[in-house]
Protein backbone atom coordinates (compact mmCIF):
# COMPACT_ATOMS: atom_id res chain seq x y z
CA UNK A 1 0.00 0.00 0.00
CA UNK A 2 1.21 3.52 -0.83
CA UNK A 3 0.40 5.07 2.08
CA UNK A 4 -1.41 7.65 0.44
CA UNK A 5 -5.05 6.39 0.62
CA UNK A 6 -7.36 9.64 1.53
CA UNK A 7 -4.03 12.06 2.00
CA UNK A 8 -4.06 15.21 1.05
CA UNK A 9 -1.55 16.28 -1.51
CA UNK A 10 -0.87 19.90 -2.78
CA UNK A 11 0.92 20.22 -6.04
CA UNK A 12 2.49 23.57 -7.52
CA UNK A 13 2.50 23.84 -11.38
CA UNK A 14 -0.40 21.29 -11.44
CA UNK A 15 -1.78 22.22 -14.74
CA UNK A 16 1.57 21.42 -16.76
CA UNK A 17 2.55 18.37 -18.57
CA UNK A 18 4.60 16.81 -15.31
CA UNK A 19 1.83 18.37 -13.06
CA UNK A 20 -0.91 16.36 -14.54
CA UNK A 21 0.87 13.49 -14.66
CA UNK A 22 1.93 13.29 -11.20
CA UNK A 23 -2.29 14.63 -10.33
CA UNK A 24 -3.22 11.39 -11.58
CA UNK A 25 -1.12 9.40 -10.23
CA UNK A 26 -1.56 10.62 -6.79
CA UNK A 27 -5.15 10.18 -7.87
CA UNK A 28 -5.22 6.90 -8.62
CA UNK A 29 -2.93 6.04 -5.62
CA UNK A 30 -6.03 6.91 -3.30
CA UNK A 31 -4.19 10.80 -2.30
CA UNK A 32 -6.86 13.79 -2.48
CA UNK A 33 -5.18 16.80 -5.01
CA UNK A 34 -5.05 20.45 -4.16
CA UNK A 35 -3.14 21.62 -7.97
CA UNK A 36 -2.15 25.21 -7.60
CA UNK A 37 -2.55 26.83 -10.84
CA UNK A 38 -2.08 30.58 -12.24
CA UNK A 39 -5.17 31.07 -13.92
CA UNK A 40 -8.82 29.71 -14.19
CA UNK A 41 -8.36 28.20 -17.71
CA UNK A 42 -5.72 25.69 -15.81
CA UNK A 43 -8.52 24.55 -13.42
CA UNK A 44 -10.12 22.34 -16.48
CA UNK A 45 -6.63 20.38 -16.85
CA UNK A 46 -6.42 19.11 -13.62
CA UNK A 47 -9.85 17.62 -13.02
CA UNK A 48 -9.69 16.34 -16.90
CA UNK A 49 -6.34 14.33 -15.22
CA UNK A 50 -8.06 12.75 -12.39
CA UNK A 51 -11.89 12.81 -12.33
CA UNK A 52 -13.99 11.34 -9.95
CA UNK A 53 -13.87 14.15 -7.57
CA UNK A 54 -10.27 13.51 -5.75
CA UNK A 55 -8.58 16.68 -7.46
CA UNK A 56 -9.27 20.99 -7.53
CA UNK A 57 -7.91 23.49 -7.98
CA UNK A 58 -7.40 26.67 -6.46
CA UNK A 59 -5.99 29.54 -8.17
CA UNK A 60 -2.68 31.55 -7.26
CA UNK A 61 -0.13 33.66 -7.83
CA UNK A 62 3.07 32.17 -7.22
CA UNK A 63 4.88 35.82 -8.02
CA UNK A 64 2.96 37.11 -5.07
CA UNK A 65 4.52 35.35 -1.63
CA UNK A 66 1.73 37.00 0.34
CA UNK A 67 -0.80 36.74 -1.19
CA UNK A 68 -0.22 33.12 -1.60
CA UNK A 69 0.49 32.74 1.66
CA UNK A 70 -3.24 34.24 2.61
CA UNK A 71 -4.63 31.53 -0.09
CA UNK A 72 -3.20 28.58 0.91
CA UNK A 73 -4.14 29.43 4.78
CA UNK A 74 -7.67 30.02 4.23
CA UNK A 75 -7.94 26.75 2.33
CA UNK A 76 -6.27 24.94 4.93
CA UNK A 77 -8.47 26.85 7.55
CA UNK A 78 -11.46 25.53 5.65
CA UNK A 79 -10.85 21.84 4.46
CA UNK A 80 -7.90 20.58 6.72
CA UNK A 81 -4.37 20.29 6.57
CA UNK A 82 -1.95 18.88 4.23
CA UNK A 83 0.03 15.60 4.01
CA UNK A 84 2.20 16.25 0.86
CA UNK A 85 3.71 19.28 -0.55
CA UNK A 86 5.45 19.09 -4.14
CA UNK A 87 6.63 22.24 -4.85
CA UNK A 88 6.42 21.67 -9.22
CA UNK A 89 5.93 25.27 -10.34
CA UNK A 90 8.82 26.63 -12.50
CA UNK A 91 9.12 29.57 -15.36
CA UNK A 92 12.16 29.10 -17.72
CA UNK A 93 12.86 32.12 -19.71
CA UNK A 94 15.99 32.10 -21.93
CA UNK A 95 18.70 34.57 -21.70
CA UNK A 96 22.32 34.89 -21.81
CA UNK A 97 24.07 36.59 -19.04
CA UNK A 98 24.45 40.13 -21.42
CA UNK A 99 20.83 40.04 -22.08
CA UNK A 100 19.69 39.27 -18.82
CA UNK A 101 16.41 41.35 -17.83
CA UNK A 102 16.85 41.39 -13.89
CA UNK A 103 13.56 42.18 -13.34
CA UNK A 104 12.93 38.71 -15.32
CA UNK A 105 15.53 36.98 -12.75
CA UNK A 106 13.36 38.42 -10.10
CA UNK A 107 10.09 36.75 -11.45
CA UNK A 108 12.10 33.59 -12.03
CA UNK A 109 13.72 33.14 -8.32
CA UNK A 110 10.09 34.17 -7.19
CA UNK A 111 8.12 31.67 -8.75
CA UNK A 112 10.55 28.92 -9.00
CA UNK A 113 12.25 29.07 -4.96
CA UNK A 114 10.71 32.00 -2.85
CA UNK A 115 7.07 30.54 -3.65
CA UNK A 116 8.00 26.96 -2.92
CA UNK A 117 9.03 28.45 1.11
CA UNK A 118 6.11 30.03 0.97
CA UNK A 119 3.96 27.06 0.14
CA UNK A 120 5.69 24.98 2.94
CA UNK A 121 5.55 27.79 5.49
CA UNK A 122 1.76 28.17 5.22
CA UNK A 123 1.49 24.48 5.60
CA UNK A 124 3.92 23.67 8.27
CA UNK A 125 1.39 24.11 10.90
CA UNK A 126 -0.92 21.56 9.51
CA UNK A 127 2.00 18.96 9.42
CA UNK A 128 3.27 19.46 12.74
CA UNK A 129 -0.21 19.06 13.57
CA UNK A 130 -0.70 15.72 11.66
CA UNK A 131 2.59 14.43 13.43
CA UNK A 132 3.84 13.66 10.07
CA UNK A 133 4.73 15.06 6.46
CA UNK A 134 5.75 14.80 3.16
CA UNK A 135 7.65 17.84 1.01
CA UNK A 136 9.50 16.76 -3.16
CA UNK A 137 11.19 19.66 -4.40
CA UNK A 138 11.04 19.33 -7.97
CA UNK A 139 14.96 21.11 -9.16
CA UNK A 140 16.46 20.14 -12.32
CA UNK A 141 19.70 18.07 -14.01
CA UNK A 142 20.44 21.95 -14.81
CA UNK A 143 21.63 22.64 -11.87
CA UNK A 144 24.30 19.87 -12.64
CA UNK A 145 24.89 20.94 -15.64
CA UNK A 146 24.91 24.59 -15.78
CA UNK A 147 23.14 24.75 -19.11
CA UNK A 148 23.51 27.53 -21.29
CA UNK A 149 20.72 30.58 -21.37
CA UNK A 150 18.94 29.37 -18.70
CA UNK A 151 21.14 31.04 -15.98
CA UNK A 152 18.34 32.58 -13.55
CA UNK A 153 15.99 29.42 -13.57
CA UNK A 154 19.31 26.96 -13.07
CA UNK A 155 19.70 29.35 -9.69
CA UNK A 156 16.59 29.22 -8.61
CA UNK A 157 17.19 25.35 -8.57
CA UNK A 158 20.43 25.03 -6.82
CA UNK A 159 18.49 27.39 -4.36
CA UNK A 160 15.60 24.84 -4.34
CA UNK A 161 18.62 21.94 -3.52
CA UNK A 162 19.87 23.93 -0.66
CA UNK A 163 16.58 25.08 0.64
CA UNK A 164 15.62 21.15 0.92
CA UNK A 165 18.86 20.34 2.84
CA UNK A 166 17.58 23.20 5.28
CA UNK A 167 14.77 21.99 5.64
CA UNK A 168 15.09 18.38 6.24
CA UNK A 169 17.45 19.49 9.38
CA UNK A 170 14.99 21.77 10.48
CA UNK A 171 11.41 19.56 10.17
CA UNK A 172 12.99 16.20 10.66
CA UNK A 173 12.32 16.24 14.50
CA UNK A 174 8.28 16.79 13.39
CA UNK A 175 8.84 13.88 11.51
CA UNK A 176 8.46 15.97 7.71
CA UNK A 177 10.49 14.15 5.18
CA UNK A 178 11.97 16.81 2.43
CA UNK A 179 13.36 15.47 -1.04
CA UNK A 180 14.53 17.07 -4.34
CA UNK A 181 13.65 15.02 -6.88
CA UNK A 182 15.75 16.37 -10.55
CA UNK A 183 14.31 15.25 -13.43
CA UNK A 184 16.24 15.33 -16.70
CA UNK A 185 14.58 16.41 -20.03
CA UNK A 186 10.82 15.21 -20.11
CA UNK A 187 8.97 15.49 -23.55
CA UNK A 188 6.73 18.27 -21.96
CA UNK A 189 5.41 21.78 -23.68
CA UNK A 190 8.45 22.76 -21.47
CA UNK A 191 10.27 21.97 -24.74
CA UNK A 192 8.40 24.84 -26.67
CA UNK A 193 11.46 27.04 -25.62
CA UNK A 194 14.03 25.05 -27.79
CA UNK A 195 13.58 26.16 -31.85
CA UNK A 196 13.55 22.74 -33.59
CA UNK A 197 11.97 20.14 -30.87
CA UNK A 198 13.24 16.96 -32.76
CA UNK A 199 17.08 18.15 -32.83
CA UNK A 200 16.47 18.94 -29.31
CA UNK A 201 15.21 15.37 -28.48
CA UNK A 202 18.70 13.99 -30.90
CA UNK A 203 20.51 16.37 -28.36
CA UNK A 204 19.09 14.22 -25.25
CA UNK A 205 19.25 11.47 -26.16
CA UNK A 206 23.30 11.32 -27.10
CA UNK A 207 24.06 12.92 -23.40
CA UNK A 208 21.95 9.92 -21.78
CA UNK A 209 22.99 6.42 -20.95
CA UNK A 210 19.28 5.27 -21.76
CA UNK A 211 18.83 5.66 -25.25
CA UNK A 212 15.06 6.78 -25.56
CA UNK A 213 13.07 9.47 -23.66
CA UNK A 214 11.56 9.26 -20.54
CA UNK A 215 7.97 9.34 -19.98
CA UNK A 216 5.75 11.98 -17.61
CA UNK A 217 4.56 9.19 -15.59
CA UNK A 218 8.22 8.01 -14.29
CA UNK A 219 8.82 10.95 -12.78
CA UNK A 220 5.28 10.87 -10.82
CA UNK A 221 6.17 7.25 -9.72
CA UNK A 222 9.51 8.38 -7.97
CA UNK A 223 7.55 11.60 -6.84
CA UNK A 224 4.48 9.40 -5.30
CA UNK A 225 7.20 6.91 -4.07
CA UNK A 226 8.51 9.81 -2.20
CA UNK A 227 5.35 10.86 -0.65
CA UNK A 228 4.85 7.53 0.55
CA UNK A 229 5.44 5.53 3.69
CA UNK A 230 8.04 3.58 1.73
CA UNK A 231 10.27 6.34 1.76
CA UNK A 232 9.54 6.85 5.50
CA UNK A 233 13.09 6.99 6.30
CA UNK A 234 14.57 9.28 3.05
CA UNK A 235 14.73 12.88 3.76
CA UNK A 236 17.55 15.73 3.08
CA UNK A 237 18.36 13.75 -1.14
CA UNK A 238 18.47 15.02 -4.49
CA UNK A 239 17.51 11.99 -6.60
CA UNK A 240 18.02 12.39 -10.40
CA UNK A 241 15.65 11.10 -12.59
CA UNK A 242 17.50 11.64 -16.21
CA UNK A 243 17.81 8.21 -18.07
CA UNK A 244 21.45 8.73 -16.70
CA UNK A 245 22.61 12.22 -18.28
CA UNK A 246 24.27 13.22 -15.47
CA UNK A 247 25.95 10.05 -12.98
CA UNK A 248 27.54 10.19 -9.36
Amino acid sequence: MSGLQGKRVLVTGAAGGLGTALTRTLVEAGAEVLGVVKAEADSRRILEAAPGGQARAIVADLARASSLTERLEAEIAAHGPVFGIVNNAAIYPKARLDALDMGEVISVLSVNAVAAAAVVQACLPGMKELGQGRIVNVTSITFDTGMEELGAYVASKGALIGLTRVWARELGPHSVTVNAVAPGAFRTDAEKIHPDPEEYSRFVMSRQALKRRGEPKEFADLVSFLLSERAAFITGQTIRIDGGWVTH
